[in-house]
């Protein structure tokens, strides 16, 4: 059994703990025999292995910062696992060429070459789609078969039992999901998506400072966003 189809995927421990009910439910074993059945018909992303990538970079504990995107990457080899980010080596897509300009303006610092964004998950950043699988070529081929019910009981989870959270929301279908987060207990950081199509909304937002400022008011460590 690999890890979409089966009841005990390979997700980090504390996740695990918190998410187990979720892997029992009936839209969660029904989208598992989705998937199991698109895997005969068409190439998928990201791999297997990296599905669950953003629980197992950035343990439920150590979550300090969360950034939404909404499907994986649908080209061959983009999709890593990560929102926004693609392997070390590969064009960056458009919106991750803006995100990496807005740091750069933001943090006052030289190009950067990398699009790999691990590094920024190993620091406690959750780099979570809120639809974890895409169909080769065809954005959004996912949506609506048990993604969003699992990631928004992610966010909900991280609302109730957790405390002084960044949440980075770029654009309107990121923004939605500010109702599923308590604002007492939170901070919640909104901006236009970096898409070419609204990307003027975007530069300028300065969220990476912002993030910072927060945690560092919070007695909690900074992330270092030009550690790749």
């Amino acid at each position: 059994m690999n890890s979409i189809t089966r009841a005990d995927p390979k997700i980090e421990k504390g996740w695990k703990k918190v998410l187990a009910a979720e892997f029992q439910k009936k839209y969660f074993k029904d989208l598992s025999a989705f998937l199991s059945k698109e895997k005969k018909e068409a190439p998928f992303y990201p791999p297997e292995p990296f599905i669950f990538k953003a629980f197992n970079s950035t343990p439920f504990d150590a979550v300090k910062v969360v950034i939404l995107g909404q499907d994986p990457y649908h080209g061959p080899g983009q999709a890593n696992g990560l929102c926004f980010s693609v392997s070390a080596g590969l064009k960056h897509p458009r919106s991750l060429v803006n995100i990496l300009k807005e740091l750069q303006k933001d943090l006052n610092v030289s190009h950067i070459a990398s699009g790999d964004l691990d590094a920024w998950a190993k620091q406690g950043v959750l780099l979570l789609n809120t639809t974890l699988t895409v169909r080769q070529q065809k954005p959004a081929s996912h949506k609506g078969k048990g993604w969003e019910e699992f990631t928004d009981v992610v966010i909900k989870t991280l609302s109730e039992k957790k405390e002084g959270i960044v949440f980075i929301l770029w654009g309107k279908h990121a923004q939605n999901k500010k109702l599923l987060i308590n604002m007492n207990k939170h901070f919640v950081l909104e901006a236009a998506h970096p898409s070419p199509l609204s990307v003027r909304g975007f530069f300028g937002c300065r969220h990476f400072s912002k993030t910072n400022y927060l945690l560092k008011q919070n007695k909690k460590s900074p992330i270092n966003w030009i550690d790749f």
